[in-house]
């Protein structure tokens, strides 16, 4: 019905010039050509570097067909017999819950001495704290290493620990210090005048309404220690090896192995990597940060 008013209505019939829009809008902008295609691009790539080790896992053989001649699981359980992936798990997981745990213990407390206190040389220490977050690993893991080699803490679950405090540390209290910030310094101060001791503050008053950041940066801590190569590779020993390190020593070390293994040890790799990572996004909004301490600022 609109057509044919269109059609029989000299206002409304189409113009060449109406046409035409219509026409550009129909296929659409350049941009939105050029923006398709990248992000097309890009999720190929993505899908051929996961999917491609996937299949392989779980092929038989696999040569110049489009799919693997067969297909098993056996992959799997050999790579866990030969790199030995139950210790190699558990020392990937005592690792990070060392990190995590020691770097809560000691960032909150700085976190809160830099959101509560005014200090001269205040941004000279949150510039500290920035630098081994911005900096590559790799920058200070070889003198971090040579230090650790020295004091033969180097080779143990000791030195991959302390390796990885050093960006820990300042990631958790860069995290926590907005979370600090949005806590009325008044509530604190109506606890201490009904009698409350700095005790009593931190843990029944600080503590339940920390708990979100700290959960959030524990998480992040988490993950960014599963994944750190650099620092752990440096500073790793036959014994300490986190999953990262074992799976690039079983790709570039000396022997011959089987690549259907390998693939199937960076498919675990990759799937724990992933379960870290949507817990992560599950309690941490990557602009709830941000977000808060304008509020916070604006309402102040």
């Amino acid at each position: 019905m609109a057509e044919l008013l269109d059609t029989h209505d000299p206002v409304t019939a189409p113009t060449p010039e109406k046409k035409s829009v219509r026409k550009k809008h129909r296929f659409g902008r350049p941009v939105t050509w050029v923006t398709g295609l990248v992000f097309g691009f890009f999720f190929i790539n993505l899908a051929g570097v996961i999917g491609v080790p996937l299949v392989d896992s779980f092929g038989t053989r696999w040569f110049t067909s489009w799919l693997p001649d067969g297909w098993t699981t056996k992959w799997y359980g050999s790579a866990w017999r030969e790199f030995s992936l139950g210790q190699v798990f558990w020392t990937t997981a005592l690792a990070s819950v060392l990190v995590v745990g020691i770097s809560v213990l000691v960032g909150v407390p700085a976190a809160y001495a830099l959101a509560r206190r005014d200090f001269p040389g205040k941004r000279l220490v949150l510039l500290l704290f920035l630098l081994p977050i911005l900096v590559p690993p790799i920058t200070y893991g070889i003198p971090l290493a040579t230090v650790l080699y020295k004091f033969q803490l180097a080779g143990t679950l000791t030195g991959v620990v302390l390796a990885n405090l050093v960006p820990s540390v300042p990631f958790v209290v860069l995290t926590m210090t907005p979370f600090i910030e949005q806590i009325d310094p008044r509530i604190e101060a109506a606890a201490r005048m009904c009698g409350a001791g700095t005790r009593a503050v931190l843990l029944r008053i600080l503590a339940p309404l920390l708990v979100p950041g700290i959960l959030a940066a524990s998480v992040l801590v988490l993950v960014r220690t599963v994944g750190m190569f650099e620092l752990t590779f440096l500073t790793a020993g036959p014994d300490s090896q986190t999953l990262i390190v074992a799976l690039y020593y079983a790709v570039f070390s000396a022997g011959i192995r089987t690549q259907q293994s390998i693939d199937a040890m960076a498919v675990m790799y990759t799937l724990s990597m992933l379960v870290l990572l949507v817990i992560a996004l599950r309690f941490v909004n990557p602009t709830q940060l941000v977000t808060r301490v304008k509020e916070d600022r604006t309402a102040r």
